[in-house]
């Protein structure tokens, strides 16, 4: 399923000699600066994201400390080569803590333990005779969450701040396991899927793209060296000229700025094109920069369909109806990834009776030499993987049809997310149906299939398990399969890769407890994340899933037809797109495009459709060579903003409130 340009976009292989002929290992240096730079990023989050709710570093794709510490690293590079060798730091080490922090910094953030902590307290600090919580969880495994009295502290802060981490161990090593399971099983898919997108499809890996470009420190990717080039500093000056303006103008109004996003629908205020509202040009320069190595199909039909998703609002609204909700893009988000998922096993089934027949019966003519792992320790340790979120799932309360189907599904959409990124290169770390994957399972079979005679002990347990699809733990699959890649082009053993994000994922865990649960009993969670008595952002979100099973407490809900039907649209329109492109080579929509757009459009519609005009010129007017000599340029944009707006700007969260009047986020 890869598109026209792709192979010409690729990142070029390393020229360096020694690259060529040894793989490399992980050095102690990499290891020390990696946990260097993830402990002052932890204090930093620390700060600015929890207490200050300045700016939320581990949101962005790729997270902020890690293209921090790679332009730091790879600046201080040349120098470091004058010292004893002892000291150098090579490039395959930098794109080691790289790789490190992806997926280290991304657990403290706001999409994994900061989901899942509120999510298994909530319903006993909050518990009343108004919301049946009660209910639901009398019959929910003690050790999924601490005692009342813990959970009430951590709500209210404790005297001298004082953490009752015997109360904590318990559930944060249940926990634990399973996401580690959940982790392994996705890596499993990663490595059944790797040859198939990497060697196969060729497909472009954006995100790689901008990251080995960085790390560039001999000038073997980009002539003269990527850090070294003009035509990547004037997109990164531009990228800060955008920023500082709009700083600026949040300490003083009367400095003219263009704002983060220009709102098209607010000049249609007459019915029926008042449909059109909601419909923003969000001036993402990440989006901007990375959208330039998207291949030109997904670009076209990434606004396309955002656009087409307007119009069709205005239609219905002319046609007297005005159904609330039209036109469902996130329930055909569900139907879109599901669809997209299936046919990126049928695409690969081939591959993936290969990887089978080398596991099930060691068939000598297939070779798996140059993998992560041999097929058969890959398809073992998914099983195994799957099993025990099976088992922890079953032993929470959800019955075992219910653990598959939901589990099942996350792990689904997590290999399309990957897909994404691997072709799209979408830097959006929300890019997948939120919350969908869990309500879509409430919207298509009502309620009552989820109770039995008297006990609530299923539908508790779901509650308890509903930050996995409202969290974005499952995208880190993107991360994986591009650090195959990164391992790829840097000559970087593949298993060193596997097993140093695998210690990334339970030391970024463990920080993450330590961060949240010090802030939590020092300040109460009631005020923190812009909470005021009743818990910030992310507690109102575990409140309001919470709320949505209390509600089937006092009345079955019955299948909703008009989000089933969504989904089922969703579905139908992606094979019909598939089907399209199969049989007729040039046609210009692609089905990537449209799970993109159902997923999330806003931030991307925009500046997808002006990249696709200016790279759409680029090619016509000037070629191949014009398009790649500006690359510099647009991938300076998005090192630019990350380091005025997350950087800089999020370091002022530290100082003062300025940034109430200037948010950054990057998700």
């Amino acid at each position: 399923m890869a598109t026209d340009a792709q192979r010409d976009e690729q990142p070029q292989p390393m020229a360096d000699e020694e690259a060529a002929t040894e793989a490399h290992g992980l050095s102690l240096r990499a290891a020390i600066l990696s946990l260097v730079f993830f402990i002052v990023s932890l204090l930093w989050m620390r700060q600015a994201g929890l207490i200050a709710l300045g700016a939320q570093i581990g949101e962005s794709v790729p997270v902020i400390p890690a293209i921090a510490a790679v332009l730091i690293l790879t600046l201080v590079g040349p120098m470091l080569r004058r010292l004893p060798r002892p000291f150098h730091m090579p490039e395959h080490q930098v794109l080691l803590v790289y790789s490190f922090l992806v997926i280290a910094i991304s657990m403290p953030s706001v999409g994994v333990v900061r989901q899942i902590l509120p999510q298994i307290t909530v319903p006993y600090y909050f518990a009343g005779p108004e919301n049946n919580y009660d209910t639901l969880v009398e019959d929910v495994p003690a050790w999924l969450s601490p005692s009342r009295d813990v959970i009430q502290t951590m709500y209210e802060g404790s005297d001298q701040g004082f953490v009752p981490w015997e109360g904590w161990i318990t559930p944060l090593v249940a926990w634990t396991l399973f996401i580690l399971a959940t982790y392994v099983a996705m890596y499993s898919l990663m490595v059944v899927f790797r040859r198939q997108w990497i060697e196969k499809e060729h497909l472009t890996f954006p995100i790689v793209r901008l990251v080995l470009d960085m790390a560039d420190q001999t000038g073997h990717r980009v002539a003269g060296g990527f850090l070294r080039n003009p035509i990547m500093w004037i997109g990164f000056g531009l990228a800060t000229v955008y920023n500082v303006m709009n700083m600026l103008n949040a300490w003083n109004p009367g400095v003219p700025a263009l704002g983060k996003n220009f709102n098209i629908g607010a000049l249609f205020t007459e019915r029926p094109w008042s449909g059109m509202g909601g419909l923003s040009i969000y001036w993402r320069p990440e989006n901007f920069g990375i959208g330039y190595l998207v291949p030109t199909d997904i670009l076209l039909s990434v606004w396309i369909f955002a656009l087409l998703m307007r119009f069709a609002n205005v239609a219905q609204i002319a046609m007297g109806y005005d159904v609330s909700g039209f036109p469902f893009e996130r329930q055909q988000a569900w139907g879109g990834y599901i669809a997209f998922g299936l046919v990126l096993i049928w695409v690969g089934r081939h591959h993936i009776g290969s990887v089978l027949r080398k596991a099930l019966t060691g068939a000598p003519q297939i070779d798996d030499s140059d993998e992560p792992f041999s097929y058969r320790t890959a398809v073992i340790a998914g099983l195994l993987g799957f099993l025990g979120m099976i088992v922890f799932g079953v032993m929470s309360g959800l019955w075992l049809w219910v653990a598959l189907v939901y589990f099942g599904l996350c792990l689904l959409f997590s290999v399309v997310y990957a897909r994404a990124r691997a072709e799209a290169g979408a830097a959006l770390i929300w890019l997948f149906p939120i919350m969908q994957a869990w309500e879509m399972m409430f919207n298509v079979g009502g309620s009552q299939v989820f109770q039995r005679g008297t006990s609530w002990r299923n539908i508790g347990a779901m509650g308890m398990h509903y930050w996995l699809s409202r969290g974005y733990f499952p995208s880190m699959s993107a991360y994986q399969m591009e650090g195959f890649r990164i391992a790829d082009e840097a000559g970087i053993k593949q298993r060193t890769m596997v097993y140093w994000m695998i210690a990334a994922l339970i030391i970024g865990l463990v920080g993450a407890y330590v961060i949240h649960l010090n802030v939590y009993y020092s300040f109460g969670a009631n005020v923190l994340e812009g909470g005021t008595t009743q818990g910030g952002a992310r507690v109102r979100a575990a409140t309001r899933a919470w709320d949505a099973l209390s509600a089937h407490v006092q009345a079955h809900k019955v299948t909703d037809w008009k989000s089933t039907g969504a989904g089922i649209s969703g579905f139908v329109i992606t094979i019909i797109l598939v089907v399209l492109r199969t049989f007729f080579l040039r046609f210009p929509l692609h089905p990537l495009g449209f799970v993109m757009v159902m997923s999330y459009a806003g931030p991307i519609w925009g500046p997808f459709f002006l990249v696709w005009i200016i790279k759409s010129l680029m090619l016509r007017v000037g070629g191949m060579g014009a398009y790649r000599r500006a690359i510099p340029f647009f991938l300076g944009l998005v090192i630019g903003h990350f380091f005025t707006a997350g950087v800089v700007w999020g370091s002022v969260s530290l100082m003062n409130d300025m940034y109430r009047r200037y948010g950054v986020w990057f998700g």
